[in-house]
């Protein structure tokens, strides 16, 4: 069957094809009654505009890259965070029929591939996800002209708008709990240092013991279950008499338990814990986790709707949101 043309939508809505040609690409500047008509003329007749020839009137392509700065192992399999943020982004694209490009990058070879790809006009803006400090693709990217924003505040120095949680602010609530319930040995199991929540969250972290008389004991992972679990270990023989475990995030929190129990040690009665996330798999540990609620479905289409001003020349600013303490019964 010959596909339905442009030409042939005008005519039954009875307008020009210039007119049918403004409608479908999504044009004001057409009077509610003949959008009406157009668009029953595109239903009835099953016309699909030809992506590629609206793409060279429009300069648009209709596409967002969502980059993730991560190994595929890590996005698909180990860290439930990124496939929640995926999801969201995709919903909200969805909503404003754009279509997403997800792209892993993990190497400085598939850094040039997505600055190539971006490069090359084939998508309308970019999303990063989990940037690290040595990350030279935000700043590449920032070069081409191409709007570019970023799930959490850039670990480089790099002029970009950003959707962010207060990393800080959930920290210090964190370590304030276990200070209210009475925990005097309070550690940290710390994210990694070349990313800005890892960061943050130890800022927050020493900010409230800097304004009382305990110290800090700080050991460092790298956000997985094996880096908690290994720095648990790391920090109960460093001080055997810690009571209080602050998690920069759940999978890290998930490993410290681990960690705990095959010590020997009872959670709360001997050490209290808690991470940052409040991931799906917090509420199932045992003892069920408490954590800081970070709203990733929130940020990421926030994210996304950051993106869409950028793209209809508003301008883009920072957004922070806000965290929240979820008791259960790990502390």
């Amino acid at each position: 069957m010959k596909r339905p043309t442009l030409e042939a939508v005008a005519v039954r809505a009875g307008v020009s094809r210039a007119t049918a040609s403004r409608v479908v690409n999504g044009r004001p500047t057409v009077a509610p009654h003949i959008r009406d008509a157009v668009l029953r003329a595109v239903e009835e007749l099953g016309y699909v505009p030809n992506v590629a020839a609206r793409s060279l009137v429009t300069q648009r392509t209709g596409s967002v890259a969502l980059v993730v700065s991560e190994p595929p192992t890590r996005v698909f399999s180990e860290d439930p965070l990124f496939s929640t943020v995926i999801r969201s982004a995709g919903v909200e694209l969805e909503a404003a029929d754009k279509q997403v490009i997800l792209m892993l990058v993990a190497s400085a070879r598939s850094h040039a591939r997505v600055e190539r790809y971006v490069a090359g006009g084939h998508v309308d803006g970019v999303m990063l996800i989990s940037m690290h400090g040595a990350d030279a693709l935000p700043a590449a990217l920032s070069r081409l002209r191409v709007p570019v924003v970023s799930y959490g505040r850039p670990a480089v120095p790099v002029d970009l708008p950003y959707v962010d949680n207060d990393n800080v602010g959930g920290a210090e609530t964190a370590v304030r709990h276990l200070l209210a319930s009475g925990r005097r040995r309070i550690a940290t199991i710390a994210g990694p240092q070349d990313m800005i929540g890892g960061q943050d969250r130890l800022a927050g972290y020493r900010n409230v013991l800097n304004g009382s008389d305990r110290r800090s004991i700080v050991a460092v992972g790298d956000f997985t279950r094996e880096s908690g679990a290994a720095a648990m270990r790391q920090l109960l023989g460093d001080d055997p008499a810690l009571d209080a475990v602050f998690v920069a995030n759940d999978l890290m929190a998930i490993g410290a338990l681990q960690s705990l129990r095959q010590a020997g040690r009872r959670v709360p009665d001997d050490v209290a814990v808690v991470g940052f996330d409040d991931i799906e798999a917090a509420r199932f540990t045992e003892p069920a986790l408490t954590t800081v609620r970070h709203p990733i479905p929130e940020q990421a289409a926030a994210m996304v709707r950051l993106l869409l001003d950028l793209l209809a020349g508003r301008p883009g600013t920072p957004i922070i949101l806000p965290t929240e303490l979820i008791t259960r019964e790990s502390a």
